[in-house]
């Protein structure tokens, strides 16, 4: 029997982002409430602590009252803030135990890949979760594939993983899993000089290339020259 969950969950008058942010600061939860079997949708709201409840509660399907109604619902959707992960709005959705939903679920991989322990190769799981169809009561808490035989640039897809006959698969069988792929290799970066590049000195001069050209130092000596000649030359007119 699937574990399930009490949660208890209040209308809400006012909608908007005014109001969100209010519901906010006094510690709770915005979020609606909505069903395939009503095209209306109801604003609520749940407390911070009821939500860490039912999250700590390891259920997957919860029960609520919305006004005079019981119903059975999960979260269809959880928005958390980008930085500080705090749960900004839940979507909840009325389900029927005896219909069945699309819902997806974690899959864990188990063993160690040849790849990895054999041939020093990085393990990457390119889909953490896949989409399922089954009958509420029978939603597993994960699903497992075994990745012992993945070698050095091999890799598997969603399709490989067996599933009861309770489950239809609903994600594309040909989706990526996991792959086993070579490390990468740190590259020195290579600093590519413009020969036309001018460089200056401590002092900002110009410090000049090889290939004939005048150097620093000759510059130094050559600019000494010219100041004697150039004393020498007033001492003669004088």
């Amino acid at each position: 029997m699937v574990n399930e969950h009490k949660i208890n969950i209040n209308k809400r008058d006012n909608t908007g982002k005014k109001s969100a942010k209010q519901l906010r600061r006094e510690g709770n939860i915005p979020g609606v409430y909505y069903s395939s079997t009503s095209q209306n949708s109801t604003s609520i709201f749940i407390s911070q602590h009821e939500y860490q409840k039912a999250v700590k509660s390891g259920a997957r399907i919860f029960n609520i009252s919305v006004g005079e109604n019981k119903q059975t619902v999960l979260f269809k959707s959880v928005q958390h803030h980008p930085v500080t992960e705090q749960v900004l709005h839940v979507d909840l959705y009325g389900i029927r135990m005896d219909k069945p939903i699309n819902i997806k679920i974690p899959v864990k991989l188990t063993g160690d890949a040849i790849g990895v322990t054999d041939e020093g190769g990085v393990l990457n799981q390119a889909s953490n979760e896949i989409e399922i169809q089954c009958l509420p009561a029978h939603i597993p808490e994960f699903v497992e594939t075994d990745i012992s035989e993945l070698n050095l640039g091999d890799s598997i897809s969603v399709g490989i993983i067996e599933l009861d006959e309770k489950f239809t698969l609903i994600t594309p069988e040909d989706t990526v899993l996991a792959s086993v792929t070579h490390a990468m290799k740190e590259i020195e970066p290579v600093v590519e000089v413009d020969e036309d590049e001018v460089f200056l000195d401590e002092e900002g001069e110009h410090i000049e290339k090889e290939d004939g050209e005048v150097k620093e130092g000759d510059k130094s000596a050559a600019e000494g020259d010219d100041k004697s000649d150039g004393k020498d030359k007033g001492t003669d007119s004088e």
